[in-house]
């Protein structure tokens, strides 16, 4: 295991990675188009790290911090564990959480277009300023989620569980657009 380590502008796509870390922290690391295996990380945060295209396989993740890490194309679906997630000012365009349970997740400042969150938990989470223009929720939970700063979202009330989420009024056309109403000014 690796322990209380700065961890700089390493190339992981030619270093092997230890099966732990935990207190590290990686900066301006790259990781895009590994497949993580049998990897855990705790109190963890990645600053400016490329995550581009990362496979993952029964990865554990507690208590993660992303800060404005590239993640375009990321797949966090095979992960085992995920427990305390935070994302600031990353790049998550196409980034894949189908089936993860991610209660009180925070989003901060993200790029999600086209992210896809089908069947997660999502559950006191929140999307604080978050471009979700395209992302994809089906049978979803997003009760007590708050999505009352981000914008372009789309989400069909019939096929996700919104109750007790937060949502501005100038963005309620996203909970609209499924039945064809049009908000006009």
């Amino acid at each position: 295991m690796i322990e209380d380590k700065r961890i700089e502008k390493v190339d992981f796509t030619l270093v092997e990675l230890d099966e732990s870390y935990a207190d590290c922290t990686f900066v301006g690391c790259n990781f895009a188009e590994i497949r993580f295996g049998d990897l855990y990380f705790e109190n963890c945060t990645f600053e400016l790290c490329n995550f581009s295209l990362v496979k993952m396989n029964n990865t554990s993740w507690r208590d993660v911090q992303f800060v404005e890490c590239k993640m375009t194309g990321a797949d966090f679906t095979n992960s085992s564990t995920f427990s305390s997630f935070h994302f600031r000012k990353s790049h998550l365009q196409y980034a894949s959480f189908v089936g993860m349970k991610l209660v009180k997740a925070q989003f901060i400042e993200c790029n999600l277009q086209e992210a896809y969150f089908d069947e997660a938990n999502l559950s006191s989470a929140l999307f604080d300023r978050c471009d979700m223009e395209r992302t994809e929720f089906t049978k979803t939970n997003l009760e007590k989620a708050d999505l009352s700063t981000s914008y372009h979202f789309d989400i069909n009330p019939n096929t996700n569980r919104i109750r007790k989420a937060r949502f501005s009024k100038n963005e309620l056309e996203g909970l609209l657009r499924s039945f064809g109403i049009q908000v006009v000014d």
